[in-house]
């Protein structure tokens, strides 16, 4: 019998749920889990370096998070910027969609917008007079978990420190550990994958391979794939990284990628049994159960030693999800 979604889930007391960041970033704890014999450390993320060979390169996502979620100037309707086609072409996601059939108009700021489209999965494609200011006018959309609205501290925290390619709604978490100082001392490089709505859509379907993956934008530039060609092991920073260096390895049907500039839209969904064709270590937050990131940490280091670190970590009381501390797996 095949994997069923209900193999992801774990039990997490909510108080182990980080609603907000500590005051360093590489404060964090990390927990070192290795793949070939199972045996599981308890760190600090500032020892990351010592698990660093020579050989390896570190990838990175260098998305930048937009304050995307914007209100009505009445307060009545909320919309998530999902795409901006174009300075004044928004693809949003709209609460209560309802009210915004074709033809109906919000106003935010005093900037008049109108339904000229609404997609089949509901998202409206709204038309501004003029281009909104979301530095003004816009809120980070902070995971629900977190129970808050955001706050002008996180227009700093939400955001990794080498962030610099905006469009991403969520930020990639694994990067927020990062201090320019630990950056400068490995060798390290950057893709772009702009974090979308989709990190959040939870798998609602019994079996893995029922769940329909949300599509993400991504850009790698060829000298970037040449380096992680030339890598003796390609660390990926988060599931965001992974994602992208593991469509392209697929792509390209082999270890090698493609050493040209390559951009589009990736929906790969990783889960076991998965044969990684790039990455050899992998950096990453840790996941909501059942969750689609979960399930591509388990196929990294089996379902069971990932289980099995997860039930450790309530254990040990590490600190969850998007604020919280990290698992590198080796």
């Amino acid at each position: 019998m095949g994997l069923r979604t209900s193999d992801f889930h774990y039990e997490l007391p909510e108080e182990l749920i980080a609603s907000r960041p500590l005051e360093e970033r590489a404060a964090s704890r990390m927990m070192v889990v290795h793949r070939d014999t199972g045996r599981i450390e308890h760190r600090m993320f500032r020892d990351f370096p010592e698990y660093f060979r020579s050989d390896d390169l570190l990838v990175l996502n260098d998305t930048r998070v937009i304050p995307a979620r914007v209100f009505s100037d009445d307060g009545k309707i909320e919309l998530l910027c999902l795409d901006r086609l174009s300075p004044i072409e928004w693809r949003s996601l709209v609460r209560p969609g309802k009210k915004m059939r074709i033809g109906k108009t919000v106003s935010v700021g005093g900037i008049t917008g109108t339904v000229t489209e609404v997609f089949e999965n509901g998202d409206r494609l709204i038309r501004w007079d003029t281009p909104v200011d979301l530095n003004q006018h816009g809120h980070l959309a902070l995971p629900h978990y977190m129970k808050r609205e955001d706050e002008l501290a996180d227009r700093e925290r939400y955001q990794t420190v080498f962030a610099r390619e905006e469009g991403a709604i969520a930020a990639p978490t694994a990067g927020l550990h990062f201090t320019p100082e630990m950056l400068a001392s490995l060798p390290h490089d950057f893709l772009t994958l702009h974090v979308g709505v989709g990190t959040f859509r939870p798998v609602q379907v019994d079996t893995p391979e029922e769940h329909v993956m949300h599509s993400e934008r991504y850009a790698l530039r060829g000298e970037v794939a040449e380096k992680i060609n030339a890598a003796g092991r390609v660390i990926a920073v988060g599931t965001t990284v992974t994602r992208v260096l593991e469509h392209l390895g697929k792509a390209s049907e082999s270890e090698r990628l493609l050493a040209t500039d390559q951009q589009g839209e990736t929906d790969i969904f990783i889960y076991p049994p998965h044969r990684f064709r790039v990455i050899g270590g992998l950096l990453t937050n840790f996941h909501l159960p059942e969750s689609t990131l979960i399930m591509l940490v388990s196929a990294f280091a089996g379902k069971d030693l990932v289980m099995e670190a997860y039930r450790e970590a309530v254990r040990e009381r590490y600190r969850f999800y998007s604020y919280g501390d990290c698992m590198l797996l080796v």
